[in-house]
């Protein structure tokens, strides 16, 4: 999938690496292969992994420059649909730009929430606060611009779109995505007191599972 001509890496600092992928399939693959390089024991040593939206940081490198020239020629496979756990995220569509994004589809709100939760997402990366995680999956055809005017705060538990992207909020913060639904408890987004403190680590598959008053209720 992803030869030399697709990927540059470059020195960043003493002692890490800066891959630049053209785009986040090419990233999702190039995180997966060195993750199973590492786990596998071919990886030089590396202390940390760090995936962005098109690049892959690779921190605690004894030797960049030679690690540099040995990812540029790896052959990398697509990651497989089916590869790896899935978490299911329950959800109620009621958020207050359902409506703006039904029409930006051309369906009917209700619509929204069936589209939407037909799709099995994976975390590309996270960022912006501990525990959001940006899911890639969605179709060309359903992106989504961000809000014109963001809101000063947006409550924890919202599901969001921007862009290619969905996400949940882990906690209340400003934000200009257009926020479509409530995951009714959004505490096991991010546990500082669990030993994987982010629920949706890059990789990782998520579906949106729909839920009503009650379900919520039972979820949380």
């Amino acid at each position: 999938m992803t030869g030399a001509r697709a990927r540059s890496a470059r020195p960043a600092g003493r002692q890490a690496l800066l891959v630049e992928l053209p785009d986040a399939e090419h990233t999702a693959a190039f995180h997966a292969e060195v993750l199973s390089r590492r786990a596998a024991g071919t990886l030089p040593p590396v202390t940390e992994v760090v995936p962005g939206a098109r690049t892959v940081l690779l921190d605690g490198v004894p030797d960049p420059e030679a690690l540099a020239r040995e990812v540029t020629g790896w052959e990398v496979p697509p990651v497989p649909d089916d590869d790896g756990d899935v978490v299911e995220v329950p959800v109620r569509y009621d958020g207050p730009d359902l409506a703006d994004v039904a029409a930006l589809w051309g369906v009917a709100p209700d619509e929204v929430a069936a589209r939407h939760g037909s799709r099995t997402y994976r975390v590309a990366f996270c960022g912006f606060a501990p525990g959001f995680g940006y899911l890639t999956g969605l179709p060309s055809h359903l992106h989504v611009p961000r809000r014109a005017t963001p809101r000063t705060r947006v409550p924890a538990g919202a599901v969001a779109l921007a862009g290619p992207y969905s996400a949940v909020y882990p906690r209340s913060t400003p934000g200009g995505w257009q926020l479509i639904g409530t995951m009714p408890d959004p505490r096991p987004l991010w546990d500082p007191a669990r030993e994987r403190a982010a629920l949706l680590t890059p990789g990782t598959r998520v579906r949106f599972v729909t839920v009503d008053g009650a379900s919520a209720e039972a979820a949380a």
